[in-house]
């Protein structure tokens, strides 16, 4: 088996004087005698980490086998294993936005990874939630990164606001996961690339992550011969097919040079987190008299959904990594004697290929019908109408929201639209299919988000300047992928269902006692508690959230 030192080791070791860390930490020892409050005092860190596509389902099922970071947060800390994704559009950038917006995508206006302008003054119409589709010669596809969609302030923008001398750092796998939770005020957000970590354009990089790329290379230029697999990963270990691709039984074996190989796999989170600790360490957060803050977006874990699934081996070891990784972080802040607080979270969950559920008791499941596709659609809609060969439709997905084009005189749009719903609304596959009045025309949803109707969860997404025209919904256990003889991705997420919606919430500081609340809670609460940790101020008319009580027992960390 390949001798691995962690991306973390190596990065502790080419930066001096930052102190090198064991791959492999010790489960934290337990307090003899756990308090019954927290600190009233504001920390002096906050680390907000997302672990994308991080389902509450995948973070139960390996509870049991934890004993690094996840075993301090899950047995320590305020667990929420009930938390939200609340809205329908259960997507990255969506689901980014509302971590550290306390707002849901309906005041966020990030409403998908991409949708539609057709008034865009571009050839292409699709627009990239973190660009910004105005600068020259751009597309969706090769853009300029930009916060310029993100409607709502974040955390860390609300901190400098009432205190300019706060640092915001964000750091991810992922550009829109770094600029959803850093938000345009960040001091510095960077995200992974093929040539090491960058940020928006024309900004210099600093002699940090000039190192930090520098000890990235040298590790992509080794190879991954294998990861061991972990006891519990052992059952897991079958293979499953998926057109022509085989998955479950994956060790991430990885040439010299592949990136590709790197990203999908538990090296690229040891790495954005040995960016995180070396940058905590290098610019002195949390040392000094203000409130810092710095979010992380760890990605393998969607990447590795999306590729080989959520139930093999692979995810497996991935999850059996972070929880290592997470173990290691932690254990270096606390000898750098920083006082902070962690929240853990994810953007939304997951869904496992329809080929492993069923053969595991679930032979209902099914892939999507490729007439569902939007250029298929269209196709058959134009047909019908008369316009064949002609665009009526635009999507990105089999699911989601759909606009009707604009060339359409006010009788052509009439006809095609009846159609559309006449011809969803039959299809076995598809849930329900609402029109942008139906949404415009239902309030904001409150209450318990487990007990939200359908079209509460779309109001919830729902911004009216970048909305469809229609928003299709698909069944429970339809997988919006649909089968090829080629795959790409095998599994996904994006629906209204649990699966997709549910994710952990966990909160951990120093001193902190243990509780859990299974009932349902939202993402969007999540700035309201740390807000009220640090005493800073919210108007509830201005998010969605609300402050969760931290203390287990007498006495309420909202109210401090």
């Amino acid at each position: 088996m390949f001798k691995r030192v962690a991306a973390a080791l190596l990065l502790a070791t080419a930066l001096a004087p930052v102190t090198p860390l064991m791959a492999q930490s010790p489960a934290p020892t337990p307090a003899t005698a756990a308090p019954t409050t927290i600190p009233a005092s504001a920390p002096k860190l906050i680390v907000a980490i997302s672990v994308d596509q991080f389902s509450a389902d995948l973070f139960s099922e390996y509870r049991q086998y934890y004993s690094g970071g996840l075993k301090r947060l899950t047995s320590e800390g305020a667990v929420f294993p009930r938390g939200y994704q609340s809205h329908a559009a259960t997507e990255t950038c969506p689901g980014h936005s509302t971590i550290l917006t306390g707002s849901r995508p309906s005041r966020t206006g990030i409403i998908a990874n991409n949708w539609f302008d057709l008034n865009a003054k571009r050839d292409d119409k699709s627009i990239y939630c973190a660009e910004d589709e105005t600068q020259p010669g751009t597309d969706s596809d090769h853009y300029e990164a930009s916060p310029l969609h993100l409607k709502v302030p974040t955390l860390g923008g609300r901190m400098k606001i009432a205190n300019p001398a706060t640092r915001v750092v964000s750091v991810s796998g992922k550009d829109r996961a770094a600029i959803m939770m850093g938000g345009p005020t960040a001091d510095q957000a960077w995200w992974l690339s093929s040539k090491g970590y960058v940020s928006y354009k024309g900004v210099a990089v600093p002699p940090l992550v000039a190192k930090v790329n520098e000890v990235f290379a040298q590790r992509l230029a080794q190879p991954n011969p294998s990861f061991e697999l972990p006891a519990q990963c052992v059952s897991k270990d079958f293979a499953v097919q998926a057109g022509n691709k085989t998955v479950g039984t994956g060790r991430f074996v990885r040439q010299a040079g592949d990136y590709n190989g790197f990203r999908i796999s538990p090296e690229q989170d040891a790495m954005t987190l040995a960016f995180a600790a070396a940058a905590i360490e290098s610019m002195q957060l949390g040392k000094q008299a203000q409130t810092d803050i710095i979010s992380i977006g760890l990605s393998a874990t969607d990447y590795v959904g999306h590729t080989y699934g959520t139930e093999g081996t692979e995810s497996c070891i991935q999850v059996d990594r972070l929880d290592t990784e997470l173990g290691a972080f932690f254990d270096r802040l606390d000898k750098d004697g920083i006082d902070y607080v962690v929240v853990l979270t994810a953007d939304h969950g997951g869904h496992y290929l329809p080929e492993r559920h069923n053969l595991n008791a679930m032979p209902m499941e099914q892939r999507v019908d490729k007439a569902l596709t939007p250029k298929a659609l269209n196709a058959t809609i134009a047909e019908q109408v008369g316009m064949a060969g002609k665009k009526v439709i635009w999507g990105d997905g089999p699911a989601g929201d759909f606009y009707f084009d604009k060339g359409l005189t006010a009788a052509e749009r009439a006809k095609v639209e009846a159609a559309t719903l006449a011809y969803l609304r039959a299809h076995p596959q598809v849930q329900t299919v609402f029109t942008k009045a139906e949404i415009a025309a239902t309030p904001s949803p409150s209450g318990p988000p487990e007990s939200w109707s359908l079209i509460q969860e779309a109001r919830a997404s729902f911004y009216a300047p970048r909305s469809g025209d229609l928003l299709v919904l698909l069944k429970p256990r339809v997988m919006s992928i649909p089968e090829s003889a080629t795959m790409g991705a095998v599994a996904t997420h994006g629906s209204p269902w649990d699966t997709d919606r549910r994710v952990p919430i966990l909160f951990w500081r120093k001193g902190m006692q243990h509780f859990e609340q299974p009932l349902g809670v939202e993402t969007v609460d999540i700035l309201p508690t740390l807000a009220a940790l640090i005493h800073l101020p919210v108007a509830k008319d201005e998010i969605d959230g609300r402050c969760l009580d931290l203390v287990a027992g007498a006495g309420d960390s909202c109210a401090q």
